[in-house]
């Protein structure tokens, strides 16, 4: 169909503007060795999903003939089978022992994003505390900068303001008193999230002040920022992700 007035094909002018015109970069060279923070214990929330995703993970690796070590233990979960992992290590998911695993195995990098809410954690202490760097080795996948982005709350509602995206109006507190304060100023009802939670512990609704209190309490124990949102109870929700490779394919 055409314009009679313009004379502009709508269907090349569509092709024109989706088309990706971008030049492909060369990618840096394939690790030889990775190690997968792996999904850890089961539980309500999280964990699931993600011994699934780590399993894919593997399977992809070992198809580029890279050696995988990984470490989760759990021992009832699909990635530490046979044949799926070249080494598995039965050890806690923290820190000391990831260290050591990785003062053994000098793995060239690692994968932090396949191991839920435990694995990042684990993943953000072990790079603040400069573990990656002492030993060479590169974070592959998400860069570990956009994991602390997204899961400190208040960090994250300032870069989704930075590019103009409307969000809900919120404040972010460190003790009892902030939290009281920050509901008073966005005014009740409220919603309370703790950052670095793990599925959701900590978080809920508050219609009153001693709700609040409740629910900030309980936040408190599980994380030492808690960030207070204006209210969105009844709207309609939708959610939609993206996935991009390293080519910038993009579904």
């Amino acid at each position: 169909k055409t314009y009679q007035n313009h004379n502009v094909c709508i269907k090349n002018l569509l092709d024109e503007k989706l088309r990706y015109t971008g030049t492909i970069t060369s990618l840096p060279e394939a690790p030889k060795k990775v190690l997968i923070i792996g999904s850890g214990g089961l539980s309500i929330g999280q964990a699931g999903e993600f011994d699934y995703s780590g399993s894919q993970a593997m399977k992809a690796l070992r198809e580029e003939n890279i050696q995988t070590v990984l470490i989760n233990p759990n021992i009832a979960t699909v990635q530490t089978s046979k044949g799926m992992a070249d080494k598995v290590y039965f050890l806690p998911l923290v820190p000391e022992y990831v260290e050591q695993v990785i003062r053994s195995e000098r793995p060239s990098g690692v994968l932090l994003t396949f191991g839920g809410q435990t694995g990042l954690n684990c993943g953000v202490e072990l790079q603040q505390n400069g573990i990656f760097d002492k030993y060479g080795v590169r974070i592959l996948g998400t860069p570990i900068q956009a994991i602390i982005d997204t899961e400190d709350r208040k960090v994250f509602s300032e870069r989704i303001a930075a590019i103009g995206e409307q969000v809900a109006p919120s404040m972010a507190a460190h003790s009892l008193e902030e939290a009281l304060e920050a509901a008073e100023q966005l005014g009740y009802p409220v919603m309370a999230r703790a950052a670095f939670s793990l599925g959701g512990l900590g978080s809920g609704f508050a219609n009153t002040q001693d709700e609040l209190l409740i629910l900030a309490r309980q936040a408190f124990t599980h994380s030492n920022q808690l960030i207070i949102d204006k209210s969105l109870k009844g709207w309609k929700e939708v959610e939609y992700e993206v996935v991009r490779d390293a080519y910038d394919n993009c579904i």
